[in-house]
């Protein structure tokens, strides 16, 4: 068995969810309120018996070399609070307001052209930053629209959005560039439509302030882009509801936040959390009090929530491509539900057929999906010791619990801003 480099956490979570936030549930741990950090913050409440403070999370077995944004090596912990100037927002200057386009409500994400002959013929395509930069080189791998046309056999006169959801090593490689602001003119001058900002991991297994590291980031690279003049979305990524309302008070002060971006294919996007996400995402458009777009990838079944709070909702649509790619094809069944079937081809055969099959028919069942009627629900915080079964749906209490369930139910009061629309079973 393979063991951890000492720089690396040596404590492992096998039931992660003991790591997610909920102060209705869990009381803060014992320091933070003494934290210097405690008014940005917000504390920390979870199951994990993170006992003193968040530094708990830290567990290298060498400090000196810990990697993360931790006050345990001072050395590195200084050096990369320098490079953002402090965790506030409020440094950041005031940009001018930039013209933004109407999305539609699905986009098709286009990786690449392989297994292709053809220009697809869609009129707005996604692809990914990471494929547009030679993050080796620090250069652009295309520098006119025609040759972007080719490299993804997409139109050259198609609105081009540019997502900046990444793995870890890419999205940290482009925070090393030193020349970013040259290639932000690039991206400008080939005519991207909008661009989101890289997603830089907010994680539930380390001390706070890599979170709030990672948070001022996203936000000075959405300065980057937005101060070269290209329409850009903020990404955001959150760990807590305080969180969600530092993300909410800023877009509020600052109007020229006009579109957001948000991810659910990866840890977002599973089991219950999903539902605590898209419950904040809905509050903080409620909390913003103006119109805001949101651009998101994955999470089809929250699109219907978010579309009730949002002025337009855009989904970066990956499963066609990926799945085309895997021979498989798209169908409605006899309910009108999406399904996907085997469909072998010749080994050197196109895709560009099955492609734009699937694209359409996921296109058109994300459509019905939205016009399904919904109903407003209040939100019922998970209890304490209340069991779940496999659908993470609340399970039959303990006999004591019942007796006191009034008491442990903690159902948030019925105030406008917590009833959030949800699809009708």
């Amino acid at each position: 068995m393979s063991t951890r480099p000492a720089y690396e956490p040596s404590r492992t979570f096998r039931q992660p969810q003991r790591l997610w936030d909920d102060p209705t549930i869990h009381t803060p741990a014992l320091g933070c309120r003494n934290c210097k950090d405690f008014g940005i913050c917000g504390g920390l409440h979870t199951e994990a018996g993170v006992f003193l403070d968040c530094h708990g999370l830290c567990t290298c077995k060498d400090k000196s070399k810990c990697d993360m944004i931790c006050r345990f090596n001072p050395s590195h912990f200084v050096a990369r609070l320098r490079e953002i100037n402090g965790f506030e927002f409020g440094d950041v200057p005031r940009l001018a307001e930039l013209p933004l386009p109407a999305l539609p409500l699905v986009v098709p994400f286009i990786h690449h052209k392989y297994r292709r002959a053809s220009t697809i013929n869609e009129p707005v395509v996604a692809i990914s930053l990471y494929e547009l930069v030679n993050l080796g080189t620090g250069e652009l791998h295309v520098r006119t629209r025609e040759e972007l046309a080719q490299r993804f056999l997409v139109p050259p006169g198609a609105s081009i959005i540019v997502s900046g959801v990444g793995k870890d090593p890419a999205i940290e490689r482009w925070w090393e560039l030193e020349d970013r602001s040259r290639l932000i003119a690039q991206l400008r001058d080939l005519g991207i439509t909008v661009i989101t900002t890289p997603n830089y991991s907010v994680l539930t297994d380390v001390p706070r302030t890599d979170n709030l590291h990672a948070m001022k980031r996203i936000f000075m690279a959405w300065a980057e882009f937005a101060s070269a003049g290209l329409p850009v979305a903020l990404h955001l990524n959150a760990r807590t509801e305080h969180d969600y309302q530092r993300w909410a008070d800023l877009i509020r002060e600052r109007s020229e936040i006009g579109v957001v971006a948000f991810e659910f294919a990866t840890g977002c996007g599973r089991g219950e959390r999903i539902e605590f996400h898209a419950a904040q995402l809905v509050l903080l458009a409620r909390r913003v009090g103006r119109p805001l777009d949101i651009i998101v990838r994955g999470g089809r079944r929250v699109l219907p929530q978010l579309n009730q709070a949002f002025r337009r909702v855009t989904l970066l649509e990956t499963d066609a491509f990926t799945l085309t790619h895997r021979r498989r094809r798209a169908h409605l069944n006899e309910a009108g539900r999406l399904r996907w079937v085997a469909w072998p081809t010749e080994a050197d055969a196109p895709l560009d057929e099955l492609l734009a099959h699937n694209i359409n028919t996921v296109r058109t069942a994300i459509e019905r999906e939205m016009q399904k009627p919904l109903a407003p629900v209040r939100i019922v915080r998970r209890t304490r010791g209340a069991a779940q079964d496999r659908n993470y749906e609340p399970g039959q209490g303990s006999f004591f619990g019942n007796l006191h369930f009034a008491r442990q139910a903690q159902v948030v009061p019925a105030k406008r801003e917590d009833i959030i629309p949800a699809a009708k079973p």
